[in-house]
């Protein structure tokens, strides 16, 4: 278990000169101290205050407020009954908890969707003075489901008049009956302004089908989207469409979720960037091989925020953070599942075409209580030197450039490995010869709840002309993301250190890595 006092200590293997400074680091009470300190709790990133979480619902930014609605099961750590959990942030770091927004009722439990702000109030659930903030779901009938029959699911709304803090469901539900499909869920709606119209995507087995609507109540299906499938994708799930500006052009993103078949097993999400003519999606490249959002094992069923002020203009996505594989058996109890960090959405370019990039939001710098920057230098024989800070737990954010020849022809690995005092530890590297970025986790601390956890995963990575690449990263107490090169590639993974990574060590396998920037900041918990 976790002890008071810990000190943190970074073990890298080059001489290092450091400097600090303390940043804002508020004294806590004891009660607060005294809350969400379980064993492998996330201290910076959103979890349930107990019980079972998973898909991120209704992302919606309302009057200063980001809600955020998710799959919850209220009885149990293990998934059950859906409900839609509910809680808000006004800066994307520090979460307020609120009662559940949405109950399962007599047309059947509360599966995934959306939610936007009528501001025209199209739907006549509001006013011009008070657009009602709607919520669009799928309600999943579960006695229907035992019938055998495929009309099980169906697509639901509700409406609500003061911020989200109480919910009507619409009298007339379902506004889209099921059309004999048995997997028909997850809707993820959008005002499109080009059409003066709602726009829906909607994943329907191995495909996404758009409807539109004038009123959010009224919709009529456009077209349907579908590629090439792995050979072992599972059902598609969780989509999420929309615009990013690439200089002068506008091009359209399509999320896909799915189950199985992700690039390190069990889940994952895909995307499609094309465009969009107001009725169907024509993909640049449907069938040239999957783009994947995250290669770690632990990023799903993410989607991003409606209704960010255009004064802002980011795409925020926020992702569940597991994976089916194992989700129910993870070495929690009060509590099951957290979300990523809340990551800001950009368009860029490869050698293959357009490419979704994500970094974590510029509000994650406020965590930052302690930072150290270390000198540039190769990397070689270990030196025990660096900051000591007395702190209860291990949180920290790297933000790392390296820098080799890249005509080198000696394999060489370099990287990150992040060690407890247990000796549990886990490895962020990156490999010439095979020209991928891997987490390694077979030691990380708790692994033996599912033979899907343990291993090495990998993200294709193609090194730059200039021999250089970066590696930022945030690690709470039982997860790292790792972003490289400006999140070009990303990676999400789970570890469960008996107490966190208390020591940093970076390594190399040749001394002409060098290290060019090097700075680690000490975090501060949220809660």
């Amino acid at each position: 278990m976790r002890t008071v006092g810990r000190i943190f200590r970074v073990l890298i293997m080059l001489p290092i000169a450091f400097s600090s400074c303390t940043i804002n680091k508020p004294d806590e009470s004891q009660t607060q101290k005294a809350y969400y300190t379980e064993q492998y709790r996330p201290q910076f990133h959103f979890s349930p205050d107990s019980m079972w979480m998973n898909d991120p619902n209704g992302m919606v930014y309302y009057e200063g407020e980001y809600h955020l609605f998710y799959q919850y099961h209220p009885h149990s750590t293990v998934w059950g009954p859906m409900h839609w959990g509910h809680a808000i942030t006004t800066d994307l770091v520090h979460w307020e908890h609120l009662p559940i927004a949405l109950y399962p009722d007599s047309l059947g439990t509360i599966f995934s969707g959306s939610a936007v702000i009528d501001w025209n109030n199209s739907s006549g659930l509001g006013s011009g003075e008070n657009p009602p903030m709607v919520a669009i779901f799928t309600h999943h009938n579960h006695a229907l489901e035992k019938t055998e029959s495929n009309l099980f699911q169906y697509q639901s709304i509700a409406y609500s008049l003061d911020k989200g803090r109480s919910w009507t469901k619409y009298a007339g539900n379902p506004v889209i009956p099921n059309p004999g499909l048995r997997d028909f869920r997850d809707p993820k709606v959008s005002w499109y302004e080009a059409g003066q119209k709602w726009i829906m995507v909607l994943a329907a087995q191995d495909r996404i089908m758009f409807y539109s609507s004038p009123d959010l109540i009224q919709w009529t299906k456009e077209s349907e989207f579908n590629a090439d499938l792995g050979p072992d994708e599972g059902v598609w799930e969780c989509p999420d469409f929309f615009p990013l500006p690439y200089g002068e052009e506008t091009k359209w993103v399509l999320f896909v979720s799915i189950g199985d078949g992700g690039p390190n097993g069990g889940s994952g999400t895909k995307y499609y960037i094309g465009d969009f003519d107001g009725s169907e999606f024509t993909s640049d490249d449907p069938t040239g091989g999957t783009r994947w959002l995250d290669y770690g094992k632990d990023n799903y069923a993410g989607v991003t925020w409606s209704d960010v002020p255009s004064e802002d203009g980011r795409r925020i996505f926020l992702g569940w953070m597991s994976n089916w594989q194992y989700a129910g058996h993870v070495p929690s109890e009060r509590w099951r599942s957290a979300m990523t960090l809340p990551r800001e959405l950009k368009l860029g370019k490869d050698e293959r075409g357009y490419l979704l990039s994500s970094i974590p939001v510029h509000e994650t710098e406020q965590l930052r209580t302690e930072h150290y920057k270390l000198e540039p230098g190769a990397l070689k024989e270990r030196n025990n030197v660096g900051p000591a800070i007395e702190d209860e737990y291990p949180l920290y954010e790297i933000d790392l450039v390296f820098e080799l020849n890249p005509e080198e022809e000696e394999e060489i690995e370099f990287g990150i490995i992040l060690e407890s005092e247990q000796h549990e530890k886990l490895l962020a590297a990156f490999n010439t010869r095979t020209q991928e970025v891997s987490i390694a986790r077979q030691e990380s601390g708790r692994t033996d709840f599912s033979v899907h956890f343990p291993g090495i995963h990998t993200a294709p990575y193609q090194l730059s002309e200039a021999g250089e690449i970066r590696f930022h990263a945030f690690i709470d107490l039982s997860s790292v993301e790792l972003f490289v090169d400006n999140g070009a590639v990303v990676m999400t993974e789970l570890c469960f250190p008996e107490s966190g990574f208390e020591s940093i060590h970076l390594y190399s396998s040749q001394e002409s890595v060098l290290l060019k920037e090097g700075m680690i900041y000490s975090l501060k918990r949220v809660w």
